[in-house]
């Protein structure tokens, strides 16, 4: 089964973080991947650039309206990890293991197959 999982935390508290901080939690995150993919299970990550650099695209009587962030939201996506594992439980076991869990949130969900 393969789940994503989205590591979502308060942006402007990592803005302000000291360079020292940020250094230390990359280097976790080094590690946690580099344990992920030892372990044969990591199909793919990426870190995202902040939500004021995004947009978000809506179509409304064929109208598209474009908005660009920030929205306001004190907490958003800032990467992502594309796992294969045999349950849940191991997905929630891996994402209780990344950096992220400790200073943000994980959320976890189990990719369907296209059409399903």
């Amino acid at each position: 089964m393969r789940y994503f999982m989205f590591v979502t935390s308060d942006e402007s508290a990592w803005a302000n973080s000291t360079p020292q901080y940020k250094e230390e939690i990359f280097g976790k995150y080094m590690a946690f991947t580099m344990e992920m993919q030892n372990a044969g299970v990591l199909l793919a990550v990426e870190s995202l650039q902040p939500s004021s650099k995004g947009s978000r695209v809506q179509v409304r009587n064929g109208e598209r309206t474009v908005v660009d962030g920030p929205w306001g939201e004190p907490s958003a996506v800032g990467g992502y990890y594309l796992i294969r594992v045999d349950s849940k439980d191991e997905a929630l076991a891996w994402a209780a293991k990344c950096p992220g869990a400790s200073y943000g949130t994980m959320e976890v969900r189990e990719v369907s197959e296209f059409g399903k």
